[in-house]
């Protein structure tokens, strides 16, 4: 589930598929800063026993190590001694106990100013009768930044009975300092900013079931309050939308259906991520407004020799009903596409699509490369070839924890009109 930082951060930390919740500003509190840079990377697949000698050999790694051959710690020392070839990271296999993650990343966004995300997550799987479901997390994190934004969340991902179910949850408090565009392509090139302050908080939960190959589906919950109000400067002013100086409650129901075939979701080198929500805003459950936000997700990610990966990612955004100016599709958001201020472009409808490939180097770096194009509109068939938004960089990947292979990642992007840098830990997608 995707959680988007929404019009906050450029790029925000994350993880990986970021909850990919909701709303974007709200989900910025709760899933987004809680569980995005981490949470959304966790597999779904039970992971397989590893012969005890192969656990020193494993902590040594820096990249790809070989699964054991067997399934028992009684298994034959003369197929140890032979087993001395390298393994893919999403190669199948059972971690035990836990491993942290601390992260305190630095931000330089457009959107909300400079400062710093402190990140601590815990990553431990869930035992059973001797058995484990792939990686839970429960975490916490922050924003501090100097125009005088302020946040915390803490969340949980779960996965229960072998995984057979997955739990998500997160909450979410703050005060955000940043800049409106205005809708659509027109709007965003105009450059005219709205300055806007707003405070709030935010809940979220979902429970997905498996239903068999994969296939996770259930129901999601969402409530939210904010207050929005006008951070007077000089200057021209885009029009100033209907939800200033109003206090706002939003409640939803919604459900996901998702799939998920890759083996490690922090370094993903096959499979592929199916992944679709729908929620349904109503004022008879407690909504001011009355909207339905739909998205869609693909991944799918193939490797190339040892230490390359081809990833691709395709995100798809429909708003129905008549959403605030955050509930629609924003451009920038969870890393879709980097190389542009969250907030700048937004509308009804959005696409974007991207192409990154990614080199294992020693030492516990990385190196990727990516490229992409999307672009907003006021209907599904309103978009136009020369409203296209494309971007392209660069970035740098350094191990974090060998344990799950977890990377700390750094981005260089470039957009049609601009340049920005972000930090998070885990891949953008």
């Amino acid at each position: 589930m995707g959680s988007r930082v929404g019009i906050l951060l450029t790029n925000p930390p994350r993880h990986s598929k970021a909850l990919r919740e909701l709303i974007p500003l709200y989900t910025s509190l709760a899933a987004g800063f809680c569980l995005s840079f981490v949470c959304s990377t966790i597999g779904q697949d039970s992971q397989s026993p590893r012969q005890h000698a192969r656990e020193e050999l494993l902590n040594q790694s820096t990249a790809y190590q070989e699964p054991a051959t067997s399934t028992s710690d009684k298994s034959n020392p003369a197929e140890k001694s032979q087993d001395t070839g390298t393994k893919k990271p999403d190669e199948k296999e059972e971690h035990q106990g836990g491993a942290f993650v601390v992260a305190p990343l630095p931000i330089v966004s457009p959107a909300i100013g400079s400062g710093i995300v402190p990140v601590l997550a815990y990553i431990f799987p869930l035992q059973i009768k001797g058995k484990s479901s792939p990686p839970s997390v429960i975490a916490a994190t922050g924003l501090i930044t100097n125009n005088g934004s302020r946040a915390f969340g803490f969340g949980a991902d779960l996965y229960l009975k072998q995984a057979r179910y997955e739990l998500k949850a997160g909450y979410g408090r703050g005060n955000l300092d940043y800049d409106l565009y205005g809708p659509g392509f027109i709007n965003g090139n105009l450059g005219l900013k709205l300055p806007l302050v707003q405070t709030g908080e935010v809940f979220f939960i979902k429970l997905l079931r498996n239903v068999g190959w994969s296939i996770y589906v259930g129901p999601r919950f969402f409530a939210g309050d904010s207050f929005i109000t006008l951070n007077p400067r000089n200057g021209n002013l885009p029009p100033i939308p209907p939800d200033v100086g109003f206090s706002t409650n939003l409640r939803s129901l919604g459900f996901e259906v998702s799939r998920d075939s890759r083996k490690n979701r922090f370094y993903p080198v096959q499979g592929s991520v199916l992944d679709f929500t729908a929620d349904f805003f109503a004022n008879t459950i407690g909504s001011k407004y009355s909207f339905q936000p739909y998205r869609f997700t693909f991944n799918k990610y193939a490797a190339i020799g040892a230490k390359q990966v081809l990833a691709y990612n395709l995100y798809l955004c429909g708003t129905g009903g008549k959403p605030p100016f955050y509930g629609n599709c924003i451009y920038g958001t969870d890393n879709e596409l980097r190389g542009y201020t969250a907030g700048r472009y937004l509308d009804r409808y959005m696409v974007a699509t991207q192409l990154e490939y990614r080199l294992t180097l020693p030492w516990r770096f990385g190196l990727v490369g990516f490229v992409g194009v999307g672009g907003v509109a006021p209907g599904a068939d309103s978009f136009r070839s020369r409203q296209l938004l494309p971007a392209g960089g660069t970035g740098i990947r350094f191990l974090l924890n060998k344990k799950y292979h977890v990377n700390l990642r750094t981005d260089f992007a470039w957009g049609k009109d601009n340049f920005t840098w972000s930090m998070g830990v885990g891949e953008a997608f």
